[in-house]
């Protein structure tokens, strides 16, 4: 790209669309029935190529996550990100024409500003950049007849990462996003919450969703074919001990390899309190193929003194890596010097932070000694559902080189629950490798076949799909 495109925000609308779990899910410090996705529109215009554009972008309005403080409600925590969104917008539509990338990296000081002046965390915070900036991008994607791979392999968005990190201040960016080859499918990694059912015998006696699809862990490896689990942790070692043991069993039925990730949960206070349960789970006979099978352990001290804790007594075992602490563009650094190799990418926390991660990693294992253990990328988030939030988040992780990826809504959230089945019928129609139709049901839902996902459709003009959401009446997004 000779040329990079400017862009000014004319408008930020939002649609809040309702949805049902088709079954409880414990996430964070909250137990999820229900809940809300945010649906952006942005109006964007274009100084040098003439005309307005829409894109498009999605993401839930997650509870308990963001800011896990016990002094809020669910409804507060909703608020807090309607908040980051209102600020975002505020700040966007007054900045003067400039890049898409710009629009982030030079703002983003203000938004934190924002965020403190409010009293929102700074991870809150990411909530409103991360949606706006997908959209604005999916708006330039349309508008310059490019996927989201051939305008990030381009740098349509006029990246230059020394503007979020000065030690890359002589970083090749073009080079870097040029030389990115994305995967064309994923290995689906399935979530076991602490309330899911392991074997049938963890169900209820009535209240069975009974829809076709499958329940326990038992039933989700025969019908997906999944080989990468990540297992939530409690915080309290015998308990834990005990699941995880009942989840082995299950795993270790099948003869294939398996791959685990261990999600800490913030339920810890040091990395000492982590290593005595890896030590007392690796005494465990029942449980030596599920260690031998963990590839990391994630986020397992709590982000209100994780940055007083080195991890080296967990770190000597298995990689950690940050995700609710990756707070801000300069968290992974920190985390760098407590011991830490790895960060989560999540759309939710912005995707020019996970390509700035993702350039980390490169020049940081370029300058590691030989044998030092890789710095990395691992791709999560559970509350994607399909659609727009789904599929920008797997045509970025395709992007970022990562072979497996965390996605549990097509679990929890029966297809495009809560959306207009003509919607759901145009994403099936542009994107048959990733979605079908059930056995029991006439309404689309995600494809997993061997455990994977296909993403070859996503290769479409815009950010992950051509396509338009079907809302009937938008608000606009004002300060």
């Amino acid at each position: 790209m000779q040329t990079v495109p400017h862009v000014k925000v004319l408008s930020v609308e939002c649609a809040e669309l309702p949805y049902v779990l088709r079954m409880p899910f414990r996430f964070g410090a909250t137990t999820v029935r229900e809940g809300l996705q945010a649906v952006i529109r942005v109006r964007l215009g274009l100084p040098g190529k003439g005309g307005e554009i829409f894109g498009y972008a999605a993401e839930a309005l997650a509870a308990k996550w963001f800011d896990k403080s016990p002094a809020l409600s669910d409804a507060d925590n909703v608020q807090q990100l309607r908040d980051a969104l209102r600020l975002t917008a505020k700040t966007y539509k007054a900045a003067a024409a400039c890049s898409a990338f710009d629009l982030f990296a030079n703002h983003h000081a203000e938004i934190e500003a924002d965020a403190h002046a409010h009293r929102l965390p700074p991870l809150v915070m990411s909530y409103g950049p991360a949606l706006l900036d997908r959209a604005i991008l999916d708006a330039l994607c349309r508008a310059h007849g490019l996927s989201f791979r051939q305008a990030m392999q381009a740098n349509l968005a006029g990246m230059h990462l020394g503007a979020l990190d000065a030690s890359l201040g002589s970083f090749e960016t073009s080079a870097f996003l040029a030389s990115l080859k994305p995967q064309t499918q994923l290995d689906v990694r399935h979530t076991v919450g602490m309330l899911d059912p392991i074997t049938e015998a963890d169900l209820p006696t009535s209240g069975r969703a009974d829809d076709g699809l499958p329940e326990t862990l038992q039933e989700v490896i025969a019908h997906y074919g999944n080989r990468y689990f990540k297992i939530k942790l409690g915080g309290d070692d015998a308990s834990d001990l005990a699941r995880l043991e009942r989840i082995a069993a299950v795993l270790d039925a099948r003869s294939s390899p398996y791959f685990v990730t261990l999600d800490g949960n913030e339920q810890y206070t040091s990395a000492e309190a982590v290593a005595m349960l890896w030590k007392a789970m690796e005494e465990r006979p029942r449980l030596a193929r599920l260690c031998a099978s963990t590839l990391l352990v994630e986020q397992p001290i709590a982000r209100g003194v994780v940055w007083s804790q080195p991890v080296e007594a967990i770190a000597r075992h298995r990689p950690v890596i940050i995700d609710e602490s990756d707070e801000d563009v300069g968290a992974f650094t920190r985390a760098r010097a407590l011991g830490y190799r790895g960060v989560s990418s999540k759309s939710c926390k912005g995707f020019y932070k996970s390509l700035l991660n993702l350039a980390r990693c490169h020049v940081w294992n370029a300058q590691a000694a030989p044998g030092e253990p890789p710095f990395f990328l691992s791709a999560e988030d559970l509350t994607t559902q399909p659609g727009f939030s789904m599929q920008q988040d797997l045509a970025l992780v395709s992007l970022l080189g990562i072979s497996h990826v965390e996605r549990n809504a097509h679990h929890f959230v029966h297809g495009f629950n809560g959306k207009p089945n003509a919607e759901a019928r145009e994403f099936l129609a542009a994107h048959p490798d990733l979605y079908e139709i059930g056995d029991r049901s006439a309404a689309p839902r995600l494809r997993i076949r061997d455990g994977r996902v296909h993403l070859a459709s996503l290769d479409a003009v815009g950010f992950g799909t051509s396509l338009h959401p079907h809302i009937k009446s938008w608000v606009e997004v004002v300060s």
